[in-house]
């Protein structure tokens, strides 16, 4: 059984990563590979990975940004593995058995269509209201999981087969719900799904005000899919469009929408602040997604 280690790179510098991941592959004389493919990062970016070159199976430079979806599909062009492993490129290598954990889970199940390895925070970044939504919503807290709600794209393997049979939605181009629409068509399809705690660390020191603005393109994507009827079944499940479609029904969003435009200003500065509430994030989500739905 190979595995290809598949990193889709941005703008990060990923030379601590592949060399943790190289230092475990060559020390066990794994059976895996590393495979990068660059969505068209700045140039100081692609001068510095461009160094560890020699470390990789593959470096691919794309001269246009393809997007979040469509570049792990690119993956099934370059890697050969029986498996692919995605990692997050700005994700860190937790432990020194990192890949020979994942390995033994395949081997011991070998049914497994997807598995999931979890996430844990940088503590350096650990305040940053980013970091402090993963701690509260993202980050699953048990050992073991069949539930595949709590998948994420930083750190889990796949069959090839499964990836090429079921592709991540390539209509998503903007940040936000790829990962969530993935998980849900596979669960439709009835694959083998297991959560188990192999963990990266999570290297992200977004601004604040960064992330806000990331999370207004995410409400903008969670309306695209909205207003195609084709993906309710994959969607509906999901908070804020179930408060938001709650609230529509009872025709109360129009009161919500007056309500949040008196305390905009208030919850704009706690969630740009040093002790954001995530609670209130809740609601700017909520508001911004309302406002697109009217």
């Amino acid at each position: 059984m190979k595995i290809s280690v598949c990193i889709p790179v941005y703008n990060f510098d990923v030379r601590e990563l592949v060399t943790a991941l190289n230092r475990e592959i060559h020390t066990y004389a794994l059976d895996a590979e590393i495979i990068l493919i660059d969505d068209a990062s700045e140039y100081a970016f692609r001068e510095i990975n461009t160094k560890i070159k020699h470390q990789v199976h593959q470096l691919i430079f794309l001269e246009e940004n393809i997007g979040r979806s469509r570049i792990r599909n690119l993956f099934t062009k370059y890697a050969d593995g029986d498996y692919f492993l995605f990692l997050d490129c700005d994700a860190g290598i937790d432990h020194p058995d990192f890949l020979r954990k994942y390995i033994a889970e395949i081997k011991h199940n070998p049914a497994l269509d997807l598995l999931y390895g979890n996430f844990r925070i940088a503590e350096q970044y650990s305040a940053s209201l980013r970091n402090r939504y993963s701690v509260a919503r993202e980050i699953f807290s048990g050992d073991r999981s069949s539930d595949i709600s709590v998948f994420k794209t930083v750190n889990f393997a796949i069959k090839k087969e499964i990836l090429v049979e079921f592709p991540f939605n390539e209509e998503l181009t903007q940040y936000g719900y790829e990962d969530y629409v993935f998980a849900k068509l596979l669960e439709k399809n009835g694959i083998c799904f297991l959560a188990f705690n192999n963990p990266v660390i999570h290297v992200d020191d977004t601004d604040n005000a960064v992330f806000l603005k990331k999370t207004q393109v995410s409400m903008d994507t969670l309306y695209g899919l909205i207003i195609s009827p084709h993906n309710t079944p994959l969607i509906k499940d999901i908070r804020v469009y179930k408060a938001a479609a709650n609230l529509k029904k009872l025709k109360l969003d129009a009161v919500f929408l007056f309500m949040y435009r008196l305390a905009e200003k208030k919850i704009y500065r706690n969630l740009v602040s040093e002790q954001p509430e995530i609670r209130l994030l809740d609601v700017y989500k909520l508001a911004w997604l309302l406002r697109k739905m009217q």
